[in-house]
């Protein structure tokens, strides 16, 4: 048989099925692409609408951040509590940062007042917020502060340390199924370090200006 009727046949037929084998990796590929910066790009979306669901509804155990006022909260009787206190440091965070008393026993209806202990290691002067949350979830409702250092941003020198109060009450409404709660306070890192280049840059000009004048006098 004539070579020339053969053997270009299985040559044209498997470089036909190797470039749509390749054309349809191709667009596999692309549409996996896609998909994965697609799935990353709403994972990081989903984090402020929840955030906003959160403080809208109160959900999650996330509270409110400003203190209450009313004056008028305490009652003459409660029931017993149990409250623990967590800190957490965000992974970016160098403080010491811990509650004075792991947990203590309160009374609903009463106000109490606890402390955070906070302590600056580093060698510059930052700024911290500290997030609350409150588990389980449906006690977050019944909880009011009169004043908490969450309320506020906290800076610290080099070395500083303080005591941070929170004064709280749990209303005489809390369920009865609920005998204890978590109240945990996570620190963040929120300092500008483009100021705090300013400053230390003012400082060291500051320096070499009082040196230059000593020099001359």
């Amino acid at each position: 048989m004539d070579s020339r009727l053969t053997s270009p046949i299985p040559h044209v037929y498997h470089s036909t099925e190797g470039y749509l084998m390749n054309e349809g990796g191709k667009r596999t590929i692309k549409l996996l692409c896609f998909a994965v910066v697609g799935m990353f790009t709403f994972s990081f979306a989903l984090v402020p609408l929840y955030d906003v669901f959160c403080e809208i509804t109160g959900l999650n155990g996330k509270v409110e951040l400003s203190a209450t006022t009313n004056q008028n909260l305490e009652t003459e009787e409660g029931r017993d509590l149990a409250i623990q206190f967590v800190s957490h440091n965000n992974e970016q965070m160098p403080w010491i940062f811990r509650p004075s008393e792991d947990s203590i026993k309160i009374q609903t209806g009463k106000f109490h007042t606890a402390t955070f202990y906070v302590k600056n290691t580093t060698d510059r002067t930052m700024t911290a917020q500290a997030i609350p949350s409150v588990a389980p979830s449906n006690a977050a409702i019944h909880l009011k502060k009169l004043e908490c250092f969450c309320f506020e941003q906290q800076e610290l020198a080099p070395g500083e340390e303080a005591l941070l109060p929170v004064k709280l009450i749990f209303d005489d409404e809390l369920p009865e199924s609920i005998k204890s709660v978590v109240l945990s306070y996570t620190i963040f890192d929120i300092t500008d370090y483009n100021d705090v280049k300013l400053t230390e840059h003012d400082n060291e000009h500051d320096h070499h200006d009082g040196h230059d004048m000593e020099s001359t006098l």
